[in-house]
């Protein structure tokens, strides 16, 4: 078996469904799908059913310990060379385990990562959103970029790794999330290569609305002192901009109600840069309009998040378990 596909899913049957139908479409065949229900209340068993005729299928159901335990529990009953993990809100294009196999076959790497990208069917807020996660003005550029193929941390909403790799390193960690940048620490830290395959993408599916995205990016501020924490080395000064975005701002408003509203100038036009941005990107009006929005929700949760992850960790020196326990499953 050349490629082991481990998928947690917790209450997703629906998804669940979408992404093996886009993995039945597969033109490369030679993979297996190892399945983990983590403690789901929906379960998404009826729906493995439909697909074991067209599709080789483990599937497991356990107490729910989070997506990384969940992925240690499959790799532990996987066959393949190469293990793949996708997130189970994903779809896959057809040709993606050709574009994998061709990489793997010109270039030596021990693990991997693709982009993620918005497909067509994505709803106008899931797209607006994707363009806040992708976009230059809001993550700098370092998020599934040519100029990274190598050095590369892959991030487990689409990444694969040789069976080596497991062996030696091991599994994900406990923190949630964050996981799979921990992971791909350590998986760098043992001396493995790393790499981007850019034809290797997937469509991911965001959040369905504001709401549930500004929860997820805070977390994913706070999780990043958690990472400075344990790999300092790792650092880099663009994961600190949205905080400095965020108290910059506090800054202009503070401006603009003691001086003139002008002092928010900086602000109005950064919104008009993200909007023609977005509209040179996405080709479309509603999704410019929401993409403004999604920006700063992007830039300002996450900067709270840091910040106060920045706070317990770096200047009380708090451990992360003992600050923040919510961020860690138990197994």
């Amino acid at each position: 078996m050349r490629y082991s596909v481990i998928i947690p899913v917790y209450n997703r049957p629906d998804e669940m469904a979408e992404l093996l139908d886009s993995l039945s479409r597969q033109r490369f065949k030679d993979f297996e799908l190892v399945v983990v229900e983590d403690g789901s209340t929906k379960s998404s068993e009826k729906v493995i059913d439909q697909y074991k005729d067209r599709l080789e299928i483990q599937y497991f159901q356990k107490p729910n310990s989070g997506p990384g335990d969940s992925r240690n529990y499959g790799m532990a009953r996987a066959k393949g060379e190469y293990l793949v993990f996708f997130d189970s809100d994903c779809l896959i294009p057809e040709h993606y385990f050709e574009a994998v196999e061709e990489a793997l076959t010109n270039r030596q790497l021990d693990a991997y990562g693709g982009p993620d990208a918005a497909h067509s069917s994505f709803t106008v807020t899931q797209k607006a959103i994707n363009y806040a996660m992708t976009s230059f003005f809001t993550t700098g550029g370092i998020r599934g970029k040519e100029l990274n193929l190598d050095k590369f941390t892959p991030r487990s909403f689409n990444m694969g790794i040789s069976r080596t790799v497991y062996e030696k390193v091991g599994g994900y960690g406990d923190v949630h999330p964050g996981e799979d940048p921990d992971w791909s620490y350590r998986i760098m830290d043992a001396g493995f290569s790393t790499g981007l395959i850019p034809h290797a993408y997937v469509y991911h599916k965001r959040r369905i609305d504001f709401s549930k995205f500004r929860k997820q990016v805070y977390k994913f501020g706070l999780v990043r002192t958690i990472l400075m924490r344990w790999h300092p080395s790792r650092f880099k000064a663009v994961f600190a901009l949205p905080t400095l975005f965020l108290l910059g701002s506090v800054f202009l408003l503070l401006m603009a109600l003691l001086w003139s509203p002008w002092a928010l100038s900086p602000l109005l036009l950064l919104a008009v840069i993200l909007f023609v941005d977005a509209l040179r990107v996405t080709q479309s009006l509603p999704i410019a309009l929401r993409a403004v929005p999604a920006s700063f929700i992007q830039l300002y949760s996450y900067g709270w998040g840091f910040l106060r992850g920045f706070i317990q960790h770096q200047i009380l020196r708090r451990e992360p378990r003992e600050a923040f326990p919510n961020m860690f499953f138990k197994r």
